[in-house]
């Protein structure tokens, strides 16, 4: 089972980080409309989200929602996704088979298609095809 969580992951990670490079540099603080995070602010949540719902769901501690200051760039945001997926994999790797770790598990990839999937609407916006969907 957890050969197949661990894909799972690796399969996520590879898409948010190709939908993250996707964006050029000059438009991550591309917002569709006034009301909506930025590129960088949205793929910053993927990966603060990341960090939470790990601690919350699959670690069940009970971490205050304190989101660290945006990421102030490209590169640092990229950064950032992959620090959270390694801490991710990390935590799955040594997780145990209850049944509530593995729905915490599947419950934070569920938050980041979720975002992932707001992220491709901002790469249309700004005429750039987003890359192939990974399944």
């Amino acid at each position: 089972m957890k050969k197949q969580l661990l894909a799972k992951l690796e399969n996520s990670k590879t898409y948010i980080l190709a939908v993250a490079n996707g964006m050029p540099a000059a438009h991550y603080d591309f917002r569709p409309t006034k009301e909506v995070w930025s590129f960088r602010e949205l793929m910053h949540h993927i990966g603060y989200g990341i960090h939470w719902f790990k601690a919350t769901l699959i670690e069940k501690e009970e971490p205050a929602w304190e989101p660290p200051a945006v990421t102030a760039d490209k590169n640092t945001t990229i950064a950032w996704l992959e620090a959270a997926f390694a801490a991710l994999e990390n935590t799955v790797d040594k997780m145990g088979k209850d049944e509530a770790s593995i729905v915490g598990f599947f419950g934070t990839l569920d938050h980041i298609t979720h975002h992932r999937g707001q992220a491709t609407t901002y790469l249309r916006c700004k005429g750039i095809t987003p890359p192939e969907y990974i399944f």
